[in-house]
């Protein structure tokens, strides 16, 4: 029995790369050193000699590596690892792989007598999901929580986003992780979607270029990211429902900015999303996975499935595209040797899958040696997330210039988000922070005066609710949200006295919101009846007494207010923007930054003006996008709608003007045309502003938008009476829309106007030019069409 295990140890000995293997409950303590590639195998007087089997050590060793694999190896290679762990020297099962990094969603199988390492996977779209502890020691693993991808977006800034992308590829290089689960960017039609705040925008433009930016800011400091949920994830009702889309709306919406965020940054990997498109699940979608992403685009990355644990045809998701099937498991496994074995799986798209997982694998730091340090930089993160936690804010009103307000006042502040502090983020998008600064700490730390006595009230009921069994806080898993929704506090006399002794009154408004794993309902839209009334008791408190109320809204997204607007002097749009909330608020309410930020997503007026308010989130597991192209101020400005605040709407504590807005060319078209125009800081304080530019397409055979965003930019600090020159420069691609006959994209003949201006309705100049007859741009693969008629919305209907 002795000799049996001294043998069995021996060969366990031999594993290479896959750091604490568990193999039968042994845990084996490995000797490594570093290759001249600076990649870890292990030395041990028992190690099988490595030299005998092909070792992957660059991209042109990745065939021979793949054909030296057994099939059992080739299974688990595109399965999710924890689930096996590999015989070095035959490359059969034989037992489990442990976690590398604890609290990181994931890894790749490691397969060490073929020099592969396994690769770490981590959420998250605010910053670097992992444990905060882990046994055996007393460090507590803390990352930056950055602002959500919606706030990003409303700093249009994309300079900034690029820093955001460098700053959280540093935290991930120091904590050993290879491949980010982020960012999210599905387009936000849907006004519900629970989800909406890991997107960036309702725009196709906006959010492929933000994208693009934080991407190339990961990847160019070496770390990898996951570009989700590729397509059409638009509501969590349905989450594994069918979409019915058109081609059009997809090519045009929701799948343009993963085009040009493919096209722009070449993401490691896409993940797929849960639901089906046009009947077809995406993991399974050939056409989407093969003929757009790869054919179409030339994604050079893989394509993962999201936390998958239903069933799903694994012969189907690996001939359409799927590389890589997570979480694992080792029935997964098992069912790809079983389909190999029966020859219902051709082996050849196993080894083309392979090939694409292991051209990411070889870019990564394991791969390249890197060793984790464990010790992020966290004050640097810090600033930045400060940084872009501030230039993300939006004013949305500023009543006779009621902001900012002086260091030098005193402040009452109201809402039980004073003292619950949402700074956001659930599920994937949780983030162990060192700290989250709540709003009063913001404001004490900026200088103000805090009503002291009234805080305290707040913090006694929050309390008090929150020890009752109806408040009561559930449990900070990864579905169940922390905080339910209290009601507010009954502050009719306390605003009376708050007014007499305080300089401003300060209201904290949260979301309404459920779980991780639903959407909102219509009802969330809605200040409850207890918000409402204390925003009347505190209005009427404080211009009884001539001093202003200004509304803080520390949402997730966008909420109704133009039943209560007016009872306000200003709005300050915060977002949940990270751990750096308080601060950022309160360099907003000071002026020590003068607010910058624009909206990405419409505020509609009522939830039930918007085209889908009857139909979302659709019935019998499916749902139709019959808007069709009218996505959010798609919709408004072509239909004559009026938004509370339309896309793109943001005030500054100063004020811009435009001029000499113009176009190349004397006005003709041939392979593309740029724009000019001049933005002068017409106001007292040094700003910046976020400068965009809509074309309105001619109808012809195709139906056009009233006006869609082509370009946009943000100008320097512009110093009072400065001025920057912009260009901006609109290809053909940019201008093309999508004709379904044709498959391609076609710019049609005709005027075209040009806006140039503050918002989607604040336009400051305009120009046109001409396109003398139709130019077919670009030829597409004709896949993804509907299999039923759709009803879409039309402008001549």
């Amino acid at each position: 029995m002795l000799k049996k295990w001294k043998k069995k140890r021996r060969k366990l000995l031999a594993i290479a790369l896959a750091t604490g293997v568990i193999v039968s409950g042994v845990n084996l303590d490995l000797t490594f050193a570093s290759n001249a590639n600076g990649n870890k195998t292990v030395v041990t007087q028992q190690s099988v000699s490595q030299q005998q089997v092909p070792q992957l050590v660059d991209a042109a060793s990745i065939n021979a590596v793949i054909a030296a694999m057994t099939v059992t190896e080739k299974a688990a290679m595109v399965v999710g690892a924890n689930s096996v762990a590999l015989d070095p020297v035959n490359g059969e099962i034989i037992g489990t792989q442990s976690r590398k990094v604890p609290g990181a969603a994931g890894q790749t199988q490691a397969i060490p007598r073929l020099g592969i390492p396994s690769i770490v996977l981590a959420d998250g779209p605010m910053g670097v999901r992992i444990n905060p502890t882990r046994e055996g020691t007393d460090q507590t693993f803390y990352a930056t929580k950055f602002p959500s991808p919606n706030v990003l977006a409303s700093s249009w800034d994309t300079e900034l986003v690029n820093k955001v992308g460098v700053a959280t590829a540093a935290e991930l290089k120091a904590y050993g992780i290879d491949l980010l689960l982020a960012p999210g960017m599905n387009i936000q039609s849907y006004l519900l979607n629970g989800r909406n705040y890991e997107y960036f925008s309702e725009d196709p433009l906006v959010t492929g270029t933000m994208t693009a930016e934080f991407v190339n800011g990961v990847e160019d400091n070496g770390v990898g990211t996951t570009i989700k949920h590729f397509a059409a994830y638009n509501q969590r009702t349905n989450n594994n429902g069918n979409m019915i889309i058109s081609q059009r709306a997809l090519r045009e919406i929701y799948l343009k900015g993963f085009e040009i965020a493919v096209k722009e940054s070449q993401p490691w990997a896409i993940m797929d999303s849960y639901n089906m498109i046009n009947g077809t699940y995406a993991t399974e979608n050939k056409d989407l996975l093969t003929s757009v992403l790869r054919e179409d685009w030339g994604f050079k990355g893989f394509a993962m499935t999201d936390w998958e644990f239903g069933a799903r045809d694994i012969v189907k998701q690996i001939e359409a595209g799927t590389n890589l099937l997570m979480p694992g498991s080792l029935n997964q496994v098992n069912r790809i040797i079983a389909a190999v074995n029966d020859g219902s799986l051709d082996e050849k798209y196993l080894d083309r899958n392979i090939k694409e997982i292991l051209n990411v694998v070889i870019e990564t730091p394991t791969f390249k040696g890197h060793v984790a340090t464990n010790t992020p930089d966290l004050e640097a993160g810090a600033k930045i997330a400060r940084q872009a936690a501030a230039d993300g804010m939006v004013l949305l009103k500023n009543e006779e210039k009621a902001l900012p307000i002086a260091e030098s006042v005193s402040v009452s502040l109201f809402g039980t988000p004073t003292i619950e502090t949402m700074t956001g983020g659930r599920g994937s998008a949780l983030v162990y922070a060192p700290y989250q600064i709540g709003i009063p700490e913001g404001l004490k730390d900026a200088g103000l005066t805090i009503n002291e006595e009234l805080l305290s009230k707040y913090e006694t009921y929050v309390d008090e609710l929150r020890a009752s069994d109806e408040y009561k806080q559930t449990p900070g898993n990864f579905f169940v949200s922390t905080f339910p929704t209290l009601p507010e506090m009954d502050v009719t006399q306390d605003a009376i006295a708050a007014a007499e002794s305080t300089d401003v009154g300060i209201i904290v408004l949260s979301s309404e919101f459920g779980t991780y794993g639903s959407d909102r309902s219509k009802e969330d839209f809605y200040l409850s009846e207890s918000k409402l009334k204390m925003i009347d008791d505190v209005s009427k408190a404080y211009r009884a007494q001539g001093k202003p109320v200004i509304a803080v809204l520390n949402v997730e997204g966008p909420l109704e207010t133009a039943s209560w607007e007016d009872k306000v002097d200003g709005i300050v749009l915060s977002w949940q923007p990270g751990q750096e909330l308080g601060n950022a608020v309160a360099d907003i309410l000071t002026g020590k930054v003068n607010p910058s930020g624009k909206l990405p997503q419409t505020f509609p007026v009522d939830y039930e003006e918007l085209p889908y308010a009857d139909r979302y989130p659709g019935e019998n597991n499916e749902f139709t996008y019959e808007e069709d192209i009218y996505v959010g101020y798609r919709y408004n400005s072509t239909f004559g709608l009026k938004p509370a605040y339309e896309f793109g709407y943001g005030l500054s504590y100063t004020t811009f003007d435009y001029d000499n807005v113009r176009v190349n060319r004397n006005g003709s078209f041939k392979d593309k045309i740029t724009v000019f125009a001049t933005v002068e800081n017409s106001g007292d304080i040094t700003g910046r502003e976020a400068v965009q530019v809509y074309v309105s397409a001619p109808d012809g055979k195709l139906e056009k938008p009233e006006l869609e965003l082509k370009a946009f930019t943000k100008t320097k600090e512009l110093k009072p009476g400065k001025k920057e020159n912009l260009k901006f420069e609109l290809d053909l691609k940019e201008l093309a829309s999508f004709d379904e006959e044709k498959s391609a994209w076609v710019v049609e003949k005709g005027t075209y106007e040009v806006l140039v201006g503050a918002s989607s309705e604040d336009i400051r100049g305009t120009t046109s030019f001409k396109v003398d007859k139709d130019i077919l741009v670009e030829t597409v693969n004709d896949v993804l069409e509907p299999q039923v008629e759709i009803n879409t919305l039309s402008k001549f209907n």
